[in-house]
């Protein structure tokens, strides 16, 4: 009976963790660039067990023993990187990645002190603005809808000239045409830096979209990859103007595997129910 408790009970735990999970993706169905979760369990122990000596009979003889559980535990929760669908929106700013990529961009978090630092994080949502830089009217930022600076392949915040309107090429090259003079050719502005994600579970959630690497990582490379011409060949990541990036949750999937953890984690609290009131009745028989 208490085997049976403490199974129920430790896989009843992961159980909810699995819930909560499926409520986040859930949630976040409409959520551009979103990417789904998934959860690996693992058993927590097994251990074989021989047959008692009262039971060697004809029938129930088990020579090489039978195994015996002690629950499951989630282990990892991992996000997949599948390809939402691309949504037109007719936005020049709005961006979307085809491939295994993620934006860079530079935000700002409070330490111990309440004292706001720069960090830089990652996202898959394109929808981009253009703000004004506070120091040179004639310059604009590329930042978020939250405000955070998306940065270029020079590692600072991607500045376009004002008056100007932009064309974001699929490498990420952003070329500015002046709308004042119609006839002047296109500049590069600036280069969009694009990360590869070589292991996204390892990848951590800030907030707001974002992901940020764990700390103490030893090389950054491990994790996510700078993107270039010379490693863009044979998994190509780029970049599609005026889209955005669907969720990749199906929210078919979600629902049914909402209900199968739910069954499971209703036959386990019953198990629970039931090891409870056997040892009642075997105290009450032990009293009598």
């Amino acid at each position: 009976m208490n085997n049976s408790m403490i199974n129920s009970s430790v896989s009843m735990h992961g159980l909810q963790q699995k819930l909560d999970m499926l409520a986040n993706n859930i949630a976040n169905v409409n959520t551009t660039g979103y990417k789904r979760k998934e959860a690996s369990f693992q058993d927590v122990l097994t251990s074989l067990k021989q047959q008692p000596k009262g039971f060697e009979k004809e029938g129930r003889l088990s020579p090489l023993g039978y195994n015996q559980g002690w629950g499951s535990r989630l282990v990892q929760a991992q996000m997949t990187m599948l390809q939402g669908s691309l949504k037109a929106t007719e936005n020049p700013l709005d961006t979307a990645i085809e491939g295994n990529g993620m934006y860079e961009i530079n935000t700002f978090v409070r330490d111990a002190n309440n004292t706001l630092i720069p960090q830089t994080a990652w996202t898959r949502d394109g929808s981009f603005e253009l703000t004004p830089s506070g120091t040179d009217p004639n310059t604009l930022l590329l930042t978020t809808k939250d405000g955070h600076y998306v940065m270029g392949a020079d590692d600072q915040p991607v500045q376009v000239p004002s008056n100007h309107r932009v064309n974001i090429q699929p490498d990420g090259k952003i070329m500015a045409y002046d709308d004042a003079d119609k006839t002047a050719p296109p500049i590069e502005v600036a280069q969009i830096k694009l990360v590869r994600v070589i292991r996204p579970q390892l990848l951590q959630q800030l907030g707001d979209n974002l992901f940020t690497l764990p700390t103490g990582l030893a090389n950054q490379q491990d994790v996510l990859q700078t993107v270039d011409a010379a490693n863009n060949m044979v998994d190509p990541i780029t970049i599609k103007q005026g889209f955005l990036e669907q969720s990749n949750v199906v929210l078919s999937e979600e629902m049914t595997d909402l209900i199968q953890v739910q069954r499971a984690f209703q036959l386990n609290s019953r198990a629970v129910t039931s090891s409870d009131t056997m040892m009642g009745i075997a105290n009450n028989l032990r009293n009598g």
